[in-house]
């Protein structure tokens, strides 16, 4: 299965139609893949807080048509990062959409972790709270976004689910990119599973982005990573590794804590 992430740099200057159009062009290059992954809130930056409600769309808006679109014309798997969708009977969410190679969606992940503290995405956006796989021939995704990359619970979950590719698109910050690197190698061990995490080059709204978009393979091994700067990284992947992986090593059976509902003592 050969993966290509867009890192891409999302700059103050560039209208969010022609942002649009530049990444749809840059999905539509990518015909020898078989999936594509786009990062985080690639339309706004995820640090322009004041764009998200300017910018916001319905789920299946412009920028829905214009990946399906996208995806179709490659024909290959797209998860077109996130958006800031605005649900007109609720709150905005930042929501990943993954669309067949066909154009159709088969999948939509609202973040169930809002980051910032009681400000920025924490408060202007609504928290999803399922969680959310996607079948592919070669794989099952599991989808997370960002933040989400520090709780591992969440792809505990995903891995009960059946996944065993974790695709985690992101506006992660230069100045924690340590931890990026370090998070992104934990989830794939500790899951056994591959992991898919692409970031965002440039700077946010005056936030200097990690870049560094990274593959890493089911026991830890960092497969591709990129730099600071936008560019595309594509890799080629043994599906099959997550569970011969499991399989020759299988720590996931040896889990005690989870797996049933605490005792209450009287």
């Amino acid at each position: 299965m050969r993966a290509s992430l867009i890192q891409l740099a999302v700059e103050e200057g560039e209208s969010v139609e022609s942002r649009r159009r530049r990444v749809a062009a840059l999905v539509r290059e990518q015909t020898g893949a078989d999936l594509v992954v786009l990062p985080e809130l690639w339309t706004t930056g995820a640090f322009a807080y004041e764009e998200f409600g300017r910018e916001a769309e319905p789920l299946e808006g412009p920028t829905y048509e214009a990946m399906a679109k996208a995806a179709s014309d490659a024909g290959v798997w797209l998860h077109a990062g996130s958006i800031p969708e605005r649900d007109p009977e609720g709150p905005l969410y930042n929501t990943s959409l993954v669309f067949t190679p066909a154009g159709d969606l088969a999948a939509a992940y609202r973040k169930i972790h809002r980051f910032g503290f009681d400000k920025g995405e924490a408060v202007l956006m609504g928290a999803g709270g399922e969680l959310v796989t996607a079948r592919l021939p070669e794989t099952t995704l599991g989808l997370a976004t960002c933040y989400d990359l520090r709780f591992p619970e969440l792809f505990r979950g995903l891995v009960d689910a059946g996944a065993e590719t974790l695709v985690v698109p992101a506006g992660w910050p230069e100045r924690r990119r340590s931890h990026w690197t370090l998070l992104a190698q934990a989830r794939a061990v500790e899951n056994q599973a591959f992991v898919l995490a692409c970031g965002t080059a440039g700077t946010h709204a005056g936030v200097p982005q990690a870049g560094h978009s990274i593959v890493v393979d089911p026991w830890g091994e960092v497969l591709a990573e990129a730099g600071a700067d936008e560019e595309i990284l594509t890799v080629d992947l043994d599906p099959g590794k997550a569970a011969a992986t499991r399989e020759q090593f299988p720590a996931l059976k040896d889990r005690v804590l989870g797996l049933r509902p605490p005792h209450n003592a009287s």
